[in-house]
């Protein structure tokens, strides 16, 4: 979960180097992560031993596809088009509260104070660290909406993560991320083909191809790869708590790049951040309650 996450914080520099140049719209961009997440975990798949999939569970693949893929990416850079990029970054630090949230009534995972806490403790350090990174407050034009979007995006995401926390057990990452990918990409050719035709391919220069391939095979494929693992492994409350380290990761590349300075509240809020992530893998899952029952029953 800290490799996937740490690669996000590292995609959003990139694809912002894009879309600024003018040449890649930003949903040609996500257009290009789930086409070329596509090929690469069907090319993954000749590798790999080859599993049936029944229709039933082709089409909860699909449901996987359009709430966990395509409504996250696309919802999310749709919403950075209208907002600020620091608006943006401090309402995704809502997403590991919507797992709590979602988990507890869907999963009837128990909300305990340390996952209140660590939630809290780490929202707080995330929004430090991007109020002193001086990015926040850019007026846009269709502001609300972009951060609604953003919203949605970050909600979509985390209903993904607990919806599907039982599910993504039955098959192996590259059955599920090939599918997932597939289905995702089909539907947003529907609305994304006349902006992939009117791209100048040809006028990119060579770091802003570059900047694309990270996305594509280490924000997208790589990143998705060891989320599926963390998934399969962790509690979705726990997954959603990682999300805290991408801005550490933006802030400390706009540090190296000179575009930022290094101070005594980034310092806390990183501090504060760890500290959130370590209480909500401390907390009682729903599993640690029901055992502790057991044994005093006993």
């Amino acid at each position: 979960m800290l490799g996937a996450n740490v690669m996000w914080g590292l995609m959003s520099p990139f694809s912002k180097f894009v879309i600024v140049g003018g040449l890649v719209a930003p949903l040609v961009i996500t257009n290009l992560r789930m086409g070329g997440a596509m090929v690469l975990f069907w090319i993954t798949s000749l590798f790999c031993p080859k599993e049936h999939v029944p229709l039933p569970d082709i089409f909860r693949l699909f449901l996987a596809g359009m709430i966990g893929v395509l409504i996250n990416q696309t919802f999310f850079m749709m919403g950075v088009s209208y907002t600020s990029p620091g608006d943006a970054s401090i309402i995704t630090t809502s997403m590991p509260l919507w797992v709590m949230i979602l988990a507890a009534f869907i999963l009837k995972e128990p909300i305990t104070g340390k996952k209140i806490g660590g939630i809290v403790c780490g929202a707080t350090g995330a929004i430090l660290l991007i109020l002193s990174s001086g990015h926040v407050g850019a007026e846009r034009a269709n502001g609300i909406l972009g951060d609604l979007l953003v919203l949605t995006a970050q909600f979509s995401y985390a209903l993904y993560l607990v919806l599907f926390k039982n599910f993504v057990s039955k098959y192996s990452l590259v059955t599920l991320m090939k599918w997932m990918f597939t289905f995702a990409f089909v539907v947003t050719l529907f609305y994304t083909t006349p902006e992939l035709l009117a791209t100048q391919w040809a006028a990119l220069s060579w770091l802003e191809i570059g900047a694309l391939a990270f996305t594509v095979v280490c924000g997208t494929y790589l990143a998705y790869v060891l989320i599926m693992i963390g998934q399969k492994t962790l509690r979705p409350t726990v997954v959603g708590m990682y999300n805290y380290f991408q801005p550490i990761v933006s802030c400390l590349v706009a540090i190296y790049l000179g575009l930022d300075t290094f101070n005594l509240e980034k310092a806390a809020a990183i501090v504060l951040i760890f500290a959130g992530v370590f209480l909500v893998t401390r907390s009682k899952s729903r599993a640690d309650m029901e055992r502790e029952l057991m044994r005093e029953t006993n």
